[in-house]
């Protein structure tokens, strides 16, 4: 009589789930933060400094003619969206609850859950920060003007979900070599400031320091996003079908991974943390 009393209706336990997850990813929101609008206005305040930075930058080292025709500003503002919402993501799955996570002890939380609260908890952050940022930038300075806008948001979910695919392949190979995923995350994350190509257009490199580039979907995904933000540039060299196809099978690999570490958990892994 003490046993709790559960529906194998699908529908139920679909939303059961789906419940635990909400539940799960607004607890992932305030983790760092008790004020979920301090998170809000930290992760703002982080996009905003990028954006002035490499306005700077642009100005000072006269790189302005590589831009887009269009607003200038949002030219930049294309690149640093997608690659804080890509690398937000990707930091935010890696460093995810694991198996041997206290909170797992609770019957209804599993490393699904926490891995979509992660997920999803740094997605609702990156667009609210994207709108509250275009927002202000409208009213306050010129008009925003998006040729397709929902191509262009399209984009930022693929720079997102390669962002949570990546992050699930080094959580899955974390507990095997904690020190080295957590170079190597961090590495990855500076490389991007590269290589994912937000301060230049694929289109205006030569073919020979193209394929430096190709390889990374984020690469992929922002310059397909300037591609349907601005009406005066069409990219010939990236698809968005390339980032897609990779974050699937990084997902189903770290999944595997995922599930083959969970199976050989020990709690000593998180001893001394």
């Amino acid at each position: 009589m003490f046993q709790q009393q559960t529906s194998n209706n699908g529908v139920q336990s679909g939303a059961r789930l789906l419940d635990i997850i909400y539940h799960a990813t607004v607890r992932n929101v305030r983790k760092s933060h008790g004020n979920a609008i301090f998170a809000l206005v930290t992760n703002i305040m982080q996009t905003v400094i990028f954006v002035m930075a490499f306005f700077v930058m642009f100005s000072i080292l006269g790189l302005r003619s590589l831009a887009v025709r269009g607003d200038f500003m949002l030219y930049i503002m294309s690149g640093i969206f997608l690659f804080m919402t890509h690398t937000k993501a990707l930091g935010a799955v890696a460093n995810s609850e694991g198996p041997t996570s206290a909170m797992m002890k609770h019957a209804p939380m599993n490393t699904l859950v926490a891995i979509s609260a992660a997920a999803l908890g740094s997605l609702y952050i990156q667009l609210l920060s994207l709108a509250v940022i275009l927002f202000v930038y409208h009213v306050a300075f010129t008009p925003v003007v998006v040729y397709q806008p929902i191509p262009a948001l399209g984009m930022l979910l693929v720079a997102w979900f390669s962002g949570v695919a990546i992050g699930m392949v080094f959580l899955a190979a974390k507990p095997w070599a904690p020190a080295f995923i957590g170079i190597f995350t961090t590495v990855y994350a500076r490389a991007n400031m590269i290589a994912s190509g937000k301060m230049f257009v694929a289109n205006s490199l030569p073919a020979d320091r193209r394929h430096m580039f190709d390889w990374n979907p984020l690469f992929h995904a922002i310059d397909q996003a300037r591609g349907y933000t601005f009406l005066n540039y069409n990219p010939h060299y990236t698809s968005y079908t390339y980032p897609l196809i990779l974050s699937v099978v990084l997902l189903m690999v770290g999944l595997m991974g995922e599930f083959y570490t969970r199976k050989h958990a020990s709690i000593s892994w998180t001893a001394g943390k």
